[in-house]
């Protein structure tokens, strides 16, 4: 039996098929809308352009999965793969902790189009069976979510759904597939904002879809019609920044366990929400599914004045997004959960002194420092 490649060689060589025709190594970008039809119609939108292909290869490659799709940004990966399989009547369970572009998205389009839904609190698996109603089509989950960290367990939720024979779908954006395989533990479709850990480098914007052949042949059908494809530039540095993603999650991996450990240990910080703290609440479970690590995202709270300790930082910058290779910081309240009213933040467990920090790949010690003196001041 053939030994499987390692993720590190996945990374680097899996649908990267270099230039036949000259014998580089790098994928060459082709830029053409209007191919030869001969063989196979060949189009942007259709999804099946060389650099598009070649970076789904290596993406299926890494989350275990038949096949792909990638999409102009996280976003549309999400909707388009949510309405390629819903219809008028039909009804989704979403955990209630989700990334606030999703959660007000849904509860805006789900009901201009007749879809039903309920809000569950992930941390308890049951809480899923218990929604579930006749018309239940999907199960929704994000773990770890945006912004608390909290932990779903995917086993456990994948398992529900197969006794009732319904669709899983994950947003897996904060794991990476270096840290998380959902298709493993029996999620059916995986879904990544690339522009955040894929990308790496915090100047391009893709989205995933990653499924069994038949899935991802349900969801192409709509994508072709919604037209949220990439193009073949951005293809070409989605592909590039992959082949470097295991090493910079693995360093990120690193230095937020250490800072995670050290926040704990500063007065000026009330509570610290890290999946790879033993005292989280689901450490046991995260610890079993994700595999290659805790991944770069935290979130804590200040006691005091966070905007002011945001404006204090030098080496770690007040920006939106996450997962580049420098670290940045957010109000989630001003960011990601903008949208939300503030009567939905606080059942979800976001005050206005809660911080998002996104961990790069910079030399901790000066990381830390940075933290202390912004603290102190």
């Amino acid at each position: 039996m053939k030994k499987p490649l390692s993720i590190q060689t996945l990374a680097v060589s899996a649908g990267s098929h270099g230039d036949s025709q000259h014998g580089g190594r790098a994928t060459p970008i082709f830029t053409s809308s209007a191919y030869d039809y001969e063989k196979e119609v060949r189009y942007p939108r259709y999804f099946n352009t060389p650099n598009q292909s070649a970076v789904v290869a290596k993406m299926a490659a890494l989350e275990h999965a038949e096949d792909g799709l990638v999409f102009s940004t996280g976003m549309a990966a999400i909707m388009t793969s949510l309405f390629a399989v819903l219809k008028t009547g039909d009804h989704v369970v979403l955990q209630n902790d989700l990334y606030g572009g999703t959660h007000h998205a849904t509860l805006n389009e789900f009901a201009r189009y007749g879809i039903q839904h309920t809000l569950v609190d992930g941390s308890y698996p049951e809480n899923f069976e218990k929604a579930i109603t006749k018309n239940t089509r999907v199960l929704y989950i994000e773990t770890p979510s945006n912004p608390l960290l909290k932990i779903t367990d995917i086993g456990a939720v994948a398992k529900i759904a197969k006794k009732y024979r319904l669709i899983t779908m994950i947003d897996n954006t904060f794991a990476s597939p270096v840290n998380q395989n959902p298709i493993d533990l029996g999620i059916d479709v995986v879904l990544h904002s690339g522009t955040k850990y894929i990308g790496g480098h915090s100047d391009l914007m893709c989205g995933f879809a990653l499924s069994s052949k038949k899935i991802i042949s349900q969801i192409k059908g709509s994508a072709m019609h919604f037209g949220g494809v990439l193009d073949a530039s951005t293809c070409y540095l989605v592909e590039r920044s992959l082949k470097t993603m295991v090493l910079r999650v693995q360093q990120q991996n690193a230095n937020a366990m250490t800072l995670a450990k050290f926040l704990q240990s500063e007065k000026g910080i009330d509570r610290v929400y890290y999946p790879g703290l033993s005292d989280h609440p689901n450490y046991r479970v995260a610890k079993k599914q994700m595999t290659g690590g805790f991944g770069g995202m935290m979130s804590f709270d200040v006691k005091k004045d966070p905007e002011g300790f945001m404006k204090r930082l030098t080496l770690i910058h007040k920006a939106v997004s996450l997962g580049g290779v420098e670290s940045t910081i957010c109000s989630s309240v001003r960011t990601s959960h903008a949208k939300l009213t503030p009567a939905e933040r606080a059942k979800a467990g976001i005050s206005d002194n809660l911080l998002r920090f996104s961990v790069g790949i910079e030399g901790v010690d000066d990381l830390i420092s940075d933290i202390r003196k912004a603290l102190k001041s």
